[in-house]
């Protein structure tokens, strides 16, 4: 398909896509509404934004995937949308696509927009910020990309981060005590990207000493791997 891939064809782990696997709670609630809402969205698009984190990734891939979207990589050609009928496109990081096009960016995205728009395609922008914060200076993508629906994705708290956590610890079969979880818990940045590092950092440790996975043994790993202080 077109100059563009398959969300799956990022080189994520699978795993990082799939519903069953997403932990809801109150930072990501809304915005999983607006996925599940999909394809009755009240335009031809959608902007997701939030912190680095926060899980914009996860979403964008499961709606990808249920969609049948294409992801547009940074060479991704707009005429390609009619060429090959593609109906459903996923660009992460707009921002950063639209910079890395150069000039010509934004009259791309304008471009896929409008395309998409005309078959009655979806499609969903993510950003750390909205839309109205991007210094788009097309005065005919600024209007286009106001008028789209944006939903935001806070950091998650201390409880998504245990249920994070607590799942990637259960997945290698290494359930770890509950004073662990709360251990790094309280010292992590409020991010679900820290914490498969960490988990990996501590399974290899246990493995390789044939220890079960105490707080102490936990917070010596962390140490020593100069993760935590």
């Amino acid at each position: 398909m077109i100059g563009a891939q398959l969300p799956l064809a990022l080189g994520v782990p699978e795993a990082a896509s799939r519903r069953e696997d997403l932990i809801v709670g109150a930072a990501n609630a809304h915005a999983l509404a607006w996925i599940d809402r999909w394809p009755d969205w009240p335009a031809p698009g959608l902007v997701l934004h939030g912190p680095a984190g926060s899980g914009k990734s996860h979403l964008a891939r499961i709606w990808a995937e249920r969609a049948g979207a294409g992801y547009a990589a940074a060479d991704f050609d707009p005429a390609s949308l009619l060429r090959d009928g593609v109906r459903a496109l996923l660009i992460e990081d707009a921002p950063g696509w639209i910079a890395a096009r150069g000039p010509e960016g934004e009259r791309a995205l304008f471009h896929v927009h409008n395309l998409l728009q005309q078959q009655g395609g979806s499609l969903l922008l993510t950003a750390r910020e909205p839309a109205s914060r991007w210094g788009v200076s097309l005065a005919d993508l600024r209007s286009r990309l106001n008028a789209l629906p944006s939903v935001g994705l806070s950091a998650p708290d201390d409880a998504m981060l245990t249920a994070v956590l607590a799942k990637l610890f259960a997945d290698r079969q290494m359930p770890p005590d509950a004073e662990v979880l709360r251990y790094i818990v309280a010292r992590v940045e409020r991010s679900f990207e820290v914490l498969a590092p960490i988990v990996a950092a501590i399974d290899r440790a246990a493995l390789a000493a044939k220890r079960p996975v105490t707080l102490p043994f936990a917070r010596m790993v962390l140490r020593e791997r100069e993760l935590f202080d």
